[in-house]
């Protein structure tokens, strides 16, 4: 069995910009970059489709990785999210992601065309070829347009020796378990989707990849520690508690919920940028009616559980 990159919690920052100018707020970003890593994340991952990179201009892209990275100095691992309609531009913010001491990137095959087997394969080789960073496949069929399903991404990962995990966001938690077969135990699997966060630590995954620790912190990680420390009736209240909050950032979109709720908590992050419009007032009062529930739940005030997860 292969010893995971990353593990644990692996928390996504959003991109703030300014309300006024609608440029990149890298002020904004290195503070919470930086309450991601001393609120306890185990790995940050900037640059996803949270971070809303496939609205960034090239130079813009380029800064936000700059700056997330410098803020996290080697504190913990850097997983940066790398897609690009392109593989040209694929492998270019490969290369800037090395540059800038990325531990790990991940690659979405984010595309307009459907990609055929053969398409993916090449695009995922020469992404890889660029860098010697370890990759993580990203699967999300509600992002991407794309279904890569376990076979597929066992027979990329043989080909492809630094292709050595799966984010595997489609919510069908059979796939972990069958990744890790097919795979005999090389490919380290990661779940992408918040609602069956639970559920896929309990069948093997190394780690949860959400953006939820940009706001419940605490919970998200003594989920996590609960269910490493076998302690599954506090786990199951932890999820019961915290599913609300999970569903809603998901069927409302994560920039947006993320900026929202981060505004109710006074540490504006602007607002996502166009197309995406800012979160509806009904939407934020809902938002903040979950925000309050849960600060005001006694679920944490027992014995803080503690886990460590291997890191790079």
């Amino acid at each position: 069995m292969a010893t995971p990159p990353l593990k644990g919690v692996i928390a996504y920052p959003i991109t703030p910009f300014d309300p006024d100018t609608g440029a990149v707020d890298h002020t904004a970003l290195h503070h919470l970059t930086d309450h991601l890593v001393t609120s306890g994340s185990h790995a940050v991952a900037p640059l996803g489709s949270t971070g809303e990179s496939a609205y960034l201009t090239e130079a813009e892209w380029d800064a936000v990785c700059g700056t997330a990275l410098d803020t996290v100095a080697g504190r913990v691992p850097t997983l940066v999210g790398v897609a690009h309609l392109t593989t040209e531009g694929t492998v270019r913010r490969a290369r800037v992601a090395a540059r800038h001491g990325a531990d790990a990137i991940m690659v979405l095959p984010q595309v307009y065309w459907k990609l055929t087997e053969a398409e993916l394969a090449r695009h995922y080789a020469e992404v890889a070829a660029a860098t010697d960073l370890p990759i993580m496949l990203y699967n999300n069929p509600g992002t991407s347009g794309i279904d890569l399903l376990p076979e597929t991404i066992v027979e990329l990962a043989r080909k492809i020796p630094n292709l050595t995990m799966v984010k595997e966001s489609s919510g069908d938690v059979a796939r972990f378990t069958t990744l890790r077969e097919l795979s005999e135990g090389t490919l380290s699997v990661y779940n992408g989707n918040n609602p069956v966060a639970l559920d896929a630590f309990r069948v093997g995954a190394a780690g949860w990849c959400t953006a939820a620790p940009c706001l419940v912190p605490d919970w998200t990680l003594q989920l996590y520690t609960a269910v490493v420390c076998g302690q599954d009736e506090r786990a199951d209240a932890i999820l019961a508690e915290l599913l609300p909050f999970l569903k809603f950032i998901v069927g409302h979109g994560l920039p947006r919920a993320i900026k929202a709720g981060l505004q109710l908590r006074n540490r504006p992050a602007g607002p996502p940028r166009a197309p995406l419009l800012p979160l509806p007032d009904k939407e934020i009062q809902q938002l903040r009616r979950i925000l309050d529930r849960l600060e005001s739940q006694p679920l944490l005030d027992g014995d803080v559980l503690t886990a460590t997860p291997h890191t790079p």
